[in-house]
C-alpha cells in the first residue's frame, strides 16, 4: 500500500486545496498569532491605569511647552521672523518654457513662425499650461537649449533672461517682454470659452509699481520701451555676445500696450458660430475700453 503522505508543504497545501470547497473572501483569516491583541478597556470603571484625578483635571501646559521659566516661554524666547513667506500668496509665479521646448514645438508644426507667438498660441497647442486661478502670471523664457535655437521668430513672453533674449536675436528674430493681468490673462490663455461665455474682450492693463521699471527697460525688451531703445539694445547685446545682429525683413506684429488680440480691439464680443466680430460703437464703451485712443493712457493693475 503505497503512502500518500506529503512530503513538501506545496504538496500539503495542493491536497488541502482540493479537498475544500471553493475558497471565498469571508473565509480567510490570519495565521495564528499575526495579529497581537491590545489591551481591550471594555469596562467604564477601567480606565487602562490613567485614573488619578489631580493628573486629570489639571491644567495642562500649551502645544511645544518646554519646561523652564514659566514666564519665558520658547514662543516668546523664539518669535521667529514674521516677513518669512509672508507674501506667500501675493508672489507671481511664471511657468517656464524653455528654447528646447520651443524650437521642439515649431519642428513639429504646432507653431506658426510666420505669425506673433504669445501665450495664446503657446497655451493652444496644449503642450505649454499657465493657470491664471494659481497666481501664474505668464511663459517665462529660459536658456536651455540656447545654443541650438535657430528659428526666426516673433515671440512675446513675460519673462525672459538676458541669454535666452540673444539666443532669439542671434537666430534674426524678434522678442518682447509683456504684462498680462489675471482677467485678460484668462482670456488669453482659453480664448474659445471666453468666447462662447459671451463675455468682451478685456482691456489689457499696465503693470502695478513694481514692475514698471522691468516693463519699460529696453535691455529687458519691454513693450512700454521706445524701438529707438531697444534698437540700441540690441545692437549692445550683440556686441556683448559676440554675434551680427541680422535684420528681418519681414514686418512684425504689434499689439497696443492694451490690446489683447491682433487684429481685434478691446471690448468686442466674438461670434464664433457667426464667425463674426461686434466691435463697440457707444462713446462709453469706446471711452471704457481705450478704443481710438493713444497708447499712453493705460489702466494701472491695483489688483495685486
Amino acid at each position: 500500500m503505497t503512502s500518500k503522505t506529503a512530503r513538501s508543504a506545496s504538496e500539503r497545501a495542493l491536497r488541502y486545496v482540493e479537498k475544500t470547497g471553493r475558497i471565498k473572501l469571508q473565509d480567510l483569516r490570519d495565521n495564528p498569532g499575526a495579529r497581537s491583541k491590545g489591551r481591550q478597556v471594555r469596562a467604564w470603571m477601567n480606565q487602562a491605569g490613567h485614573t488619578r484625578g489631580e493628573l486629570q483635571h489639571a491644567a495642562k501646559p500649551p502645544l511645544g511647552w518646554i519646561w523652564g521659566d514659566f514666564f519665558r516661554p520658547w514662543q516668546r524666547m523664539f518669535p521667529g521672523e514674521k516677513y518669512f513667506n509672508g507674501d506667500i500668496n501675493l508672489r507671481r509665479e511664471y511657468p517656464p518654457l524653455s528654447l528646447l521646448e520651443l524650437q521642439r514645438l515649431i519642428d513639429l508644426g504646432w507653431l506658426d513662425t510666420s505669425r506673433l507667438i504669445d501665450i495664446t498660441a503657446l497655451c493652444n497647442t496644449k503642450q505649454y499650461r499657465c493657470n491664471p486661478s494659481l497666481r501664474q502670471f505668464g511663459v517665462q523664457l529660459t536658456d536651455q537649449g540656447a545654443e541650438c535655437f535657430a528659428s526666426v521668430v516673433d515671440l512675446e513672453v513675460q519673462w525672459a533672461s538676458e541669454t535666452a533674449i540673444a539666443a532669439v536675436e542671434r537666430a534674426g528674430g524678434c522678442i518682447r517682454t509683456a504684462y498680462y493681468d489675471i482677467v485678460s490673462l484668462e482670456a488669453a490663455v482659453d480664448p474659445e470659452k471666453w468666447f462662447q461665455a459671451g463675455k468682451p474682450i478685456p482691456r489689457r492693463k499696465a503693470p502695478p509699481e513694481s514692475l514698471i521699471s522691468y516693463y519699460t527697460d529696453a535691455r529687458n525688451r519691454g513693450y512700454l520701451a521706445s524701438e529707438e531703445e531697444i534698437e540700441k539694445e540690441e545692437s549692445h547685446l550683440a556686441q556683448l555676445m559676440g554675434y551680427d545682429r541680422v535684420k528681418s525683413e519681414r514686418e512684425w506684429e504689434r499689439k497696443k500696450p492694451d490690446q489683447l488680440f491682433v487684429g481685434i480691439s478691446s471690448g468686442s464680443l466674438v461670434s464664433l458660430v457667426d464667425r463674426k466680430v461686434f466691435a463697440p460703437t457707444h462713446s462709453v464703451l469706446k471711452r471704457y475700453y481705450g478704443v481710438d485712443r493713444p497708447s499712453s493712457e493705460l489702466i494701472s493693475d491695483h489688483a495685486l
